[in-house]
């Protein structure tokens, strides 16, 4: 793959954690093609595998390490196999979370008569399951402390670093139907913040990109239908996005790329940047 920009990044050490999936392997690739030596990060090892194989293809440098981002323990041991290969890590990127249907309700407004609702699949917000609300936000806000945790220690001895998490547009601007997710990713934005003032004096930049809609395993369903046509709610989010189409990999790793430069972004900490087509700053009129 070509990369949008190219950043000099040999030497350094990258983590991904997430690095199996559709967007965060792009964002793998593109650090690989910079001169990084990338772990690929991921709870099903087989994916992360078949990242590497792409990476080592394209004549980068990459290793698969399993881990569980909401255990200690495992993120532990996966810092301790990368450091054994690659020496310590340089930068990390949060990029695993997700989201849970029982997180999320059936439809966009609650009317008194779904509370009447004899349709066992109807999720009103009344219906909403505790702990897969509790796993949505360990997913994401849980999945980007841990991995600091683990990850940033050498970075702090070592006086440099930087961390990239992923946010999302519907962290300022609540998305309709999945609360438990919106309310999390807003968490991701906030530990953002708090974790660049807080390592601030350790050298470590500490920065969120917070993409809009780009199509993905986990909402292709939601957004378009078999055959390619946009559902409702992929209609809807067109509608709202100036630039009339959804975002591709290529948007996010440009703006990667810009935060993991010391030489472009050296004085970049704090921020949740939007990469997302307008949709923010679209007023619906």
């Amino acid at each position: 793959m070509s990369v949008p920009l190219k950043v000099n990044l040999s030497g350094k050490v990258a983590v991904v954690t997430g690095g199996g999936g559709v967007l965060c392997s792009k964002m793998a690739k593109a650090l690989a093609q910079c001169g990084a030596s990338v772990a690929i990060a991921n709870r099903k090892i087989e994916s992360a595998a078949k990242v590497v194989r792409d990476i080592i293809d394209a004549g980068g440098k990459a290793m698969p390490v399993a881990c569980n981002v909401l255990d200690r323990a495992s993120l532990d041991a996966a810092n301790a196999e990368i450091e054994k290969q690659f020496g310590p890590v340089d930068i990390l990127i949060n990029g695993a979370g997700g989201n849970h249907p029982r997180g999320t309700t059936s439809k966009e407004y609650l009317n008194p008569e779904d509370l009447l609702q004899t349709q066992s699949d109807l999720v009103t917000f009344y219906e909403m399951d505790p702990q897969d609300i509790k796993g949505v936000f360990d997913l994401n806000s849980l999945s980007t402390l841990f991995p600091t945790q683990a990850f940033t220690r050498s970075m702090v001895l070592r006086r440099r670093g930087v961390v990239i998490n992923i946010s999302s547009m519907s962290a300022s601007r609540p998305l309709t139907k999945v609360a438990a997710y919106s309310g999390s990713k807003a968490a991701v934005s906030n530990l953002t913040q708090w974790m660049a003032v807080h390592l601030a004096n350790t050298g470590i930049r500490v920065n969120a990109i917070a993409p809009g809609f780009f199509l993905a395993d986990q909402n292709r369903h939601l957004l378009t239908n078999k055959d390619g046509s946009l559902t409702p709610r992929g209609e809807t989010i067109i509608a709202h996005t100036p630039m009339g189409r959804f975002g591709k990999p290529r948007d996010l790793t440009g703006a990667l790329l810009w935060l993991v430069s010391d030489e472009a972004a050296g004085f970049v900490t704090g921020v949740v940047l939007p990469v997302d087509g307008g949709f923010a700053a679209f007023g619906g009129v």
